[in-house]
């Protein structure tokens, strides 16, 4: 049993036992270091994987009978490593941050404390960081922290899923008992995550009552589509509950327009008599900029460009609505920098989350004692994370300062960028030129010129976009088999466009520059260029050519991708 003891930390504290937990922590992380390179994006080299690597591994992997001690156990462990992504100053692929040192050592408190946060009698560390993150972030937004709550979750999905189980239970507050009506209908923009068709999905909604609204130029939801799709719901005998708001879409960052949309959403409910809808702003990837909704851009205490100060003011004219909504999110593990999943679910009127909680007796071993004052019973987590102790970790590390520093930095670095590719381009486009924040999304023609404005304002044939995309589909397969280099990120659907030979609207491919790394500065973006240059000189080498709106590769560009 001795053996099996020195497998745990101590009970005691002796120094012998934290020195054996301390030298393996030592050992990986001089490991992990001694495969960094500040001009690659990977720890060693990337591992190109085949077909048959999983199933090989399925094959071979048989949990041992024995033990084999905590050295080799290290060390096997390690083996996992080499070729992992690493957020160095050229990964730009997504909203996948570099943890920061705050943001570790809170995740690592979290574990070796390893407390339920749904009780505070279970976890009271967990429960006590997160009353704090809930009081700092609601007034950061906007909410009275008097009025609201909130609490950790799995992410921006937990977030969006609470959102709508709050929605539901506000219009029909006997839905846990009887279960939904088959009339619920949720709406969101075209552009908006794919989380919320999940939530659909899982709470029996259906994906067909998921209704998608327009979005304008600038990648916001249109209003009058909005009311126009409320109505026709309505008038169909379908009731409104849910409207996802994004502040800060995934690949276009693009901005919802919170107070329009809930003019627009009150409008319509009075005028059919019917209870208002539940807005949630899914703020997980912009809502860190609602921090320079107090700030003074006149006295500038941090020194900010002028250009950068215009843009930031441009993105606080959504920013400073984030609380109008009546839920919202933060997903501390995208621009707050701290480990996955760290994500904060919050609700304007706290008293609403009561609405979802278990009676005392279904909880039978979970607050129902004389001790204890904080029972999350209304989340959908049984056993749920202190992920809010990073969470404050990091708000203390950063401070507002600091996160704005690093968020105006982001803004600052994709302005230069733009500048630059557009410089270097005859025949490229930055798609969200209308919005500012840390992406840009970009995309290369063929015929040597941007059609960018011809395709925005519908005058595009569906073939000859569909011929785009495929050019852009194969550069994004070149510059992902060099993302050991620089790492990119792709989407085959930043936006939807009208097209002149249909009435659907035909999705948009580009390619993703996402500043995420604080080691990403105006100084690396020289090089970055050069690379992005060098990936489409080699392309059109190979073949890819515009021969009457198609796009067609020769046999040596397709073995090549392949």
């Amino acid at each position: 049993m001795k053996e099996i003891q020195a497998l745990f930390p101590s009970e005691d504290g002796n120094r012998e036992s934290r020195n054996v937990l301390l030298s393996l922590i030592t050992k990986m992380i001089e490991e992990i270091d001694s495969h960094k390179n500040p001009s690659t994006t990977s720890l060693g080299q990337l591992s190109y994987r085949t077909n048959n690597y999983y199933q090989q591994i399925v094959e071979e992997s048989i949990a041992p009978l024995q033990g084999i001690g905590l050295d080799n156990v290290l060390q096997q462990l390690l083996r996992l490593v080499p070729g992992h992504p690493y957020q160095s100053r050229n990964y730009l692929n997504n909203a996948l941050p570099l943890a920061s040192i705050p943001g570790i050592i809170g995740y690592l408190l979290t574990v070796i404390l390893n407390g339920n946060n749904i009780y505070d009698v279970a976890g009271p560390a967990g429960a006590e960081a997160e009353v704090k993150v809930v009081a700092m972030m609601s007034k950061l937004a906007g909410y009275d922290h008097k009025q609201s709550w909130g609490y950790s979750t799995w992410g921006g999905q937990g977030a969006v899923f609470s959102g709508l189980r709050l929605a539901i239970a506000k219009q029909y507050p006997r839905a846990k008992e009887d279960g939904i009506p088959g009339n619920l209908y949720c709406f969101a923009s075209e552009t908006a995550h794919y989380s919320l068709l999940k939530s659909v999905e899982a709470t029996g909604i259906g994906s067909s009552r998921l209704i998608t609204v327009k979005c304008k130029s600038d990648h916001s939801m249109d209003e009058m589509d909005l009311k126009e799709k409320m109505e026709e719901v309505i008038k169909s005998g379908g009731v409104p509950v849910y409207i996802v708001a994004t502040a800060g879409t995934t690949d276009s960052f693009g901005v919802d327009d919170i107070k329009e949309i809930k003019r627009t959403s009150d409008e319509i409910t009075q005028k059919y008599g019917q209870k208002p809808v539940h807005i949630h702003a899914d703020s997980a990837m912009g809502g860190f900029y609602c921090l320079f909704n107090h700030y003074d851009f006149e006295i500038n205490r941090l020194g900010f460009e002028e250009n950068v100060i215009e843009e930031l003011m441009s993105i606080r004219e959504r920013m400073q609505h984030l609380h109008i909504a009546d839920s919202l999110c933060f997903d501390f593990h995208k621009l707050g920098q701290t480990p996955y999943a760290t994500s904060l679910f919050l609700v304007k009127n706290g008293q609403c989350l009561h609405l979802l909680d278990l009676k005392e007796w279904d909880t039978p071993y979970v607050g129902n004692r004389g001790y204890g004052s904080y029972h999350t019973g209304f989340t959908l987590e049984c056993s749920r994370m202190a992920s809010s102790i990073a969470m404050y970790a990091a708000l203390l590390g950063f401070g507002v300062s600091g996160y704005q520093q690093l968020l105006a930095n982001y803004v600052h670095v994709n302005l230069v960028f733009r500048k630059k590719l557009l410089d270097r381009f005859s025949n490229v486009a930055v798609t969200n030129d209308k919005n500012p924040g840390p992406v840009t999304m970009f995309r290369f023609y063929p015929n040597g010129r941007s059609e960018w404005k011809r395709e925005l304002d519908g005058l595009a044939a569906g073939e000859q976009i569909r011929a785009t995309n495929e050019w852009n589909r194969l550069l994004f397969e070149r510059l992902g088999k060099h993302r050991d280099k620089v790492f990119f990120g792709d989407t085959t659907r930043q936006c939807l466009v009208n097209i002149l030979d249909s009435p659907d609207r035909q999705p948009v491919a580009a390619i993703k520059f996402f500043s995420i790394s604080p080691f990403t500065t105006v100084e690396v973006l020289d090089d970055i260029i050069m690379f992005l240059s060098g990936i489409v000189n080699e392309s059109s080498m190979y073949g890819l050519r515009a021969e009457s709106g198609r796009i067609q590769g020769d046999e040596r560009l397709a073995a090549t991708v392949n």
